[in-house]
Formats: C-alpha cells, sequence, structure tokens
C-alpha cells in the first residue's frame, strides 16, 4: 500500500479539501439568504440560527454531491494521467464551471424568496419557457440589487484563491497493479459514501430527504428555507411527479363530507354579464377595506379606489389564495383547481376536460374571452386558456400598440383597462370575460408621466398597487357610461401575495393573504356587506356559478359565498413541500405524503404553537381524516381525468 500513501493520497486529500470549500461556501451563501430575508424569516437567537444551519449540513451535502458527482469521479478514476498538470486544469475548469452556476441559484433567492416564500424549483423552470422577456428582467435585477452580483464574484474569486491554495504533484505510478486496487477500493468507499450523501442516510428502508425534511428542525415553516438551499430544492423538484392515487377513506365518506359536486337552485331571471379582474400581486395588504379588522398600527392603504368600491360590494376580508403563482390562480379562480407540491396547470393531467365558470357560461350561451396584456403565451395563460374553453384570447398582440408597452411585462394597466373596457362594449350581451393585470410586479415600474403623483409606500411594490388602483378607477369611469355595465358582475382577486411590509403578512398563512369582492351597480344580487368567514379562491367559480343562474350541478371544491353557508369549507394551498388545510377550529399541515405535521389554531396564522400531541381531539381529529379525504378526492379526479 506503499504506492497508495505516496500517490493516490495526496489526490485523494486534495479532493476532499476541495469538496470541504463547497461545504463552507454553501455556508456562507445560507447566512446570506438569512440576512437579506431576516425580516420575513424570524430567528430568535445565534443559537438557534447555528442549529439551523447545522442541519442544513445533509441538504448542502445532497446538493454539493448532485453538482460534484463528475468532478469526484474524474478525480480519482484510475487513468494513470491525474496528476498531471493538464488534467488538473480540466478539473479545475469542470470544478468551478458546475460549482459557479449551482451556486448563483442561491444568491438568486436572496431576491426573490421575498416574492415567492419558498426556495427554488423547477416549479419556475414552468413560467420561465413561457417568458421571452428573461434577459430583460434579469438586467434590471442586477441593476436594483447590485450587492448580490458584487457578493457572488468576491466569494467565487476567494473560492479560486483558497483552492489553488492545495496543489495535486504530477506523479506516475510505478507499480500499477497496487495503483488499480488501491484506486478502485477507493472509488468505492467514495461511491457508497456520496450514495448515502445523496440520499440523506443508508438506510434503505427510508426514502431520500425531500424538501420536507428540513421542516424537522425548525420552530416555525419559514425556518425551513434557512436549512435548505436552492441547489438542493432545484435538484429534487426535477422530473417529480406527487400526483399519486391515495386511499384514506371510502368514496360514501367523500360524497357526504366533502361534496365534490354541487348544487345551487338559483332564482336569477336574467344573465347577468361577468367581468373578472385577477390583479398580479394585488395582496390583502394592500387595501384598507380589507384591515379594518386586523388591528394593525399605524396601517395606510394604496388602493382608495378600491377602498371606496368595497363600501358597496360584498367583500371577504378573510380571503386566501390557493396557490404561489399566477397560473395557480388562474386555475384556481376559474377552475377552481389548487396547485399543491406540483402545480396542476404544469403537470401531465391539465390537458383534460375541465368543468370551470368558463364551461358553464359557454354552454349557458356566453361570449367568454381572456385578456393579458403581455405577450400573447405568456404565463402559459393561452394554453391554460384554450383547455378551459375561452372563445377569445386577448393580448399584446391583439392591442397592436407597442407604445403603450412596459419593457418588460406587457401593455401598462391604464390602458389596458381602457381596451378591456371597449373591447367589452362591442360585444353582445351576455358575456364573461377575464383580465389579469401586469403592472404590479417587478421590476416595480410606473409610467414616467406619474412619477410623483403615487405614494412610494415603504416597499417597491407600493407605488405599481396604487398605480393599478389608479387604472381600476379610470375603468369604472369608461364602463359606466356603457350600456353593458348596469347589469354586470364584477369580481376582483389578486392572484398571489408578493412583498410585504406589516408583521401581519409575514405570518406564514398571511402569505396566501388576498382580498376577494364581488361588485354590481344592479342591486337584485345583493352583492354588498363584509364576511368575515374564512373563503378561498375556489369559492368563486360556484358563486358565479349560482349568481348567472346555472341548475346543474358542478364540479366544485370550493362552495358558493351565497348560499352555500352549509357547504364544506375546506381551505387548501400550499408552499410546495407542504400542504395547508383550514378546516373549521384549526389549520393543518402535512407532508407530500399527507402525514401530520403540525395542528394549530385558525388564529394562530403564524404556525406558533403546534398542537400536533393533541392528536386524539375527536374534532382535530375529524379535520385531520376531512383534509386526507379531500387530498384523496383531488387526486382520483387529476389522474383519473375526472374534473369534469
Amino acid at each position: 500500500m506503499k504506492i497508495f500513501s505516496e500517490f493516490r493520497k495526496q489526490e485523494v486529500l486534495a479532493l476532499f479539501y476541495r469538496i470541504f470549500l463547497a461545504y463552507f461556501f454553501y455556508q456562507i451563501a445560507r447566512f446570506l439568504f438569512w440576512f437579506f430575508n431576516k425580516d420575513v424569516i424570524k430567528v430568535d437567537s445565534f443559537s438557534d440560527y447555528f442549529s439551523l444551519a447545522f442541519h442544513g449540513i445533509a441538504f448542502d451535502t445532497t446538493a454539493i454531491l448532485y453538482v460534484n458527482a463528475l468532478f469526484i469521479l474524474l478525480s480519482i478514476i484510475p487513468i494513470i494521467i491525474n496528476s498531471k498538470a493538464g488534467y488538473q486544469k480540466f478539473l479545475f475548469y469542470l470544478y468551478f464551471i458546475t460549482n459557479g452556476i449551482s451556486y448563483g441559484m442561491n444568491f438568486g433567492d436572496f431576491i426573490y424568496y421575498k416574492f415567492s416564500n419558498a426556495r427554488l424549483t423547477t416549479a419556475a423552470m414552468h413560467v420561465a419557457q413561457h417568458e421571452n422577456n428573461l434577459g430583460k428582467v434579469f438586467l434590471q435585477s442586477v441593476i436594483e440589487h447590485p450587492f448580490v452580483i458584487v457578493w457572488f464574484v468576491v466569494l467565487m474569486f476567494l473560492w479560486i484563491f483558497l483552492y489553488k491554495k492545495v496543489k495535486v504533484q504530477e506523479c506516475k505510478p510505478q507499480k500499477k497493479v497496487p495503483y488499480f486496487i488501491t484506486s478502485i477500493l477507493t472509488l468505492v468507499v467514495v461511491a457508497i459514501m456520496a450514495v448515502g450523501g445523496i440520499r440523506g442516510d443508508f438506510k434503505h428502508s427510508t426514502r431520500p430527504i425531500n424538501l420536507v425534511d428540513a421542516n424537522k428542525f425548525v420552530k416555525n415553516p419559514s425556518q425551513a428555507n434557512v436549512v435548505l438551499n436552492s441547489v438542493f430544492s432545484f435538484f429534487r423538484t426535477m422530473n417529480t411527479n406527487n400526483f399519486r392515487e391515495v386511499h384514506f377513506v371510502n368514496q360514501k365518506f367523500i360524497e357526504e363530507n366533502i361534496k365534490p359536486y354541487k348544487f345551487y337552485k338559483s332564482e336569477t331571471t336574467s344573465k347577468p354579464n361577468v367581468v373578472i379582474f385577477i390583479l398580479e400581486s394585488f395582496s390583502r395588504e394592500f387595501s384598507g377595506a380589507f384591515n379594518q379588522h386586523k388591528n394593525i398600527k399605524n396601517f395606510e392603504s394604496y388602493t382608495p379606489f378600491f377602498d371606496s368600491l368595497a363600501t358597496k360590494s360584498l367583500i371577504f376580508p378573510n380571503a386566501f389564495a390557493n396557490g404561489r403563482q399566477s397560473i395557480h390562480g388562474m386555475s384556481s379562480v376559474l377552475a377552481g383547481i389548487p396547485s399543491l407540491a406540483d402545480a396542476f396547470t404544469s403537470s401531465p393531467y391539465s390537458n383534460q376536460k375541465i368543468q370551470s365558470i368558463v364551461s358553464v357560461c359557454n354552454e349557458m350561451g356566453y361570449d367568454t374571452s381572456f385578456f393579458h396584456g403581455a405577450p400573447n403565451g405568456s404565463m402559459g395563460f393561452l394554453g391554460f386558456g384554450n383547455i378551459l374553453g375561452f372563445k377569445h384570447y386577448y393580448g399584446k398582440t391583439e392591442y397592436n400598440n407597442d407604445v403603450d408597452f412596459d419593457g418588460i411585462w406587457g401593455i401598462w394597466d391604464e390602458p389596458f383597462f381602457q381596451y378591456y373596457a371597449k373591447t367589452l362594449n362591442q360585444k353582445k350581451s351576455p358575456f364573461m370575460a377575464t383580465l389579469f393585470s401586469v403592472s404590479s410586479h417587478h421590476p416595480f415600474k410606473i409610467p414616467e408621466k406619474y412619477n410623483g403623483k403615487f405614494k412610494k409606500g415603504h416597499v417597491e411594490l407600493h407605488e405599481p398597487i396604487e398605480y393599478t388602483d389608479y387604472s381600476l378607477k379610470k375603468f369604472f369611469e369608461t364602463a359606466k357610461k356603457m350600456s353593458w355595465y348596469k347589469n354586470t358582475i364584477f369580481v376582483f382577486v389578486a392572484d398571489h401575495t408578493n412583498q410585504v411590509y406589516y408583521d401581519e403578512y409575514n405570518k406564514p398563512m398571511n402569505r396566501f393573504a388576498v382580498p376577494i369582492l364581488f361588485y354590481s351597480p344592479n342591486s337584485a344580487y345583493k352583492l354588498q356587506g363584509e364576511n368575515l368567514e374564512n373563503v378561498q379562491q375556489m369559492d368563486i367559480y360556484p358563486t358565479l356559478a349560482e349568481l348567472i343562474g346555472y341548475n346543474k350541478p358542478i364540479r366544485s371544491w370550493g362552495r358558493s359565498l351565497i348560499s352555500g353557508k352549509n357547504e364544506p369549507n375546506i381551505i387548501v394551498n400550499s408552499t410546495g413541500s407542504i400542504n395547508n388545510f383550514t378546516i373549521g377550529n384549526y389549520i393543518y399541515t402535512f407532508d407530500s405524503d399527507m402525514k401530520v405535521l403540525g395542528v394549530y389554531t385558525k388564529d394562530d396564522l403564524a404556525l406558533e404553537n403546534n398542537l400536533v400531541s393533541k392528536l386524539h381531539n375527536h374534532e382535530i381529529k375529524k379535520g385531520e381524516l376531512l383534509a386526507k379525504a379531500w387530498y384523496q378526492d383531488y387526486m382520483d379526479r387529476v389522474i383519473n381525468r375526472k374534473l369534469h
């Protein structure tokens, strides 16, 4: 074994040193990620942070071994030339190209975690594939947050400097048989260690660690994102399909307690027009009308028009989104289909017949249209809109005037909202139309002519939110003059949340807090007042089905907010790794296998006091069973194409 000690030893030690450097720099990235997001991820003490960082080593191990698998193999494979200068230079470039790209993923989350409330996953790729403006978005992000590039460059230079401190000296093996034997043994040992490291342990009976496992080591769910790293979360969600059939209860239990089909007898004598606004990032936090009961000190509203409209509308100040991204909002609002660990809209099951408010309106003879001021196909709206059955799609192409293009995402809200009103005025009633806004979005710009008109606020999003609110005001000024206006039901909802200022909305459950508002100038629909129940985006579709007089059963996990008070009220959303259910007096959190992680009172939106030890409580046990029954029905209908 002298050959091993004199020759392969230096290569193996160099390999371990180089891998150790990756661990060291991942911990620096972890600290920077927490530091730049410490206002939304609360860590009580240094010891708590070090505990999170320590447990993060397991997740770093998986990420580092994924990225460096080829480098490790080529570092110790017995090909004699390993120690030559040219070969070592090749390894140097392989190491830093692969590690540099993957390390950069963590730096992106320094910025975007505040918006997504989750580490990077392949869901971002599903969104990106529909966009052609990613270069502009990236450049704008760099301009706004140069510190991210500075930190990345500085740390990569330091990493290179430290890498070069340990060199492999060229040395030819004198005895090839011992060389190959010791090399193969080394390779086997390293391979076994790598497999265990990637899995998270060496137990055959245990599944490889996943995103949800980070929650084992935290005091509140948001801290799991400190334990994780972006490379791990990205790789672990590649080629995943969390859609699988389960069996917790019998079908009779589902029919009696989940009631996937609803029927509402309607007395409507005429068919009202339906106009839906899905407002980009228009979180509940921004509107005064939706925060009157929240007791937030020094609260400021950025939606003066929306607040005034709320006084004449039916509003829901305790409403929640059923997804995390724009396309999730579209499926939840229009079809009552939420997104859990995997987005339904990017799954293999999305292309199927789906009953929705669109199909219901089509069946009733409505003209149905979807409006989005971005380049046609952006966000996947055009494709999913076709699945839902919209008869018309109006995007940037149909608008046909790039003078009003914001340069990155689409047509500014004010002119596009005017286009919305004027296009509807050319239609024959009844019509159903949905608009998805674009301006209240990163990079948080407003038209130059309005500089100084709106409040800058406390976060970048406040000013464009007020611009979108102003655009709504101008829309109504135009629409009120049109003949279709008086017999129209308007619905307003956000797709998801975004930047947060008040601590109340940093609470994990309030990261899904959106406004829902129904308005009609026709008093016959009785859309006035304030309902403080917990509601969700999925409730919009059955509510509209009742309001327009659809007197047939509908497939819906939501309920009508008009006459569905006795229907099951199961609020559903997901962080991407944890499924949340609010049922009765409790909030339940589950992993992707529907194993209970936590139980909290419905007012504990921060998820601070875990009552999981009280699962024997009858009400809590019943809620757990209802959540599992809901999940079973969801999987069954999605997988077996029973969404019609």
